[in-house]
């Protein structure tokens, strides 16, 4: 049972030493340009599903004006 609970999410100890890492594996004048690559990457991932469910959403409505 206690093997299950060691797969759940990370608690605050947990974050902090995950928190501590990244500062030291990428020093902290990186970590700015990694938020930035990773919020750019998220921000074209949404623009990316909008705009094939706005395609599929065109295909609907002229799908149903030829039937």
């Amino acid at each position: 049972m206690d093997t299950i609970l060691a797969f759940g999410m990370p608690g605050g100890w947990e974050w902090i030493v995950i928190g501590l890492f990244i500062v030291v594996f990428f020093g902290a004048k990186k970590i700015p340009e990694i938020a930035r690559g990773l919020g750019k990457g998220i921000r074209e991932f949404k623009d990316a599903t909008k705009e094939i469910k706005q395609e599929i959403e065109h295909g609907a409505k002229s799908e149903d004006k030829t039937t």
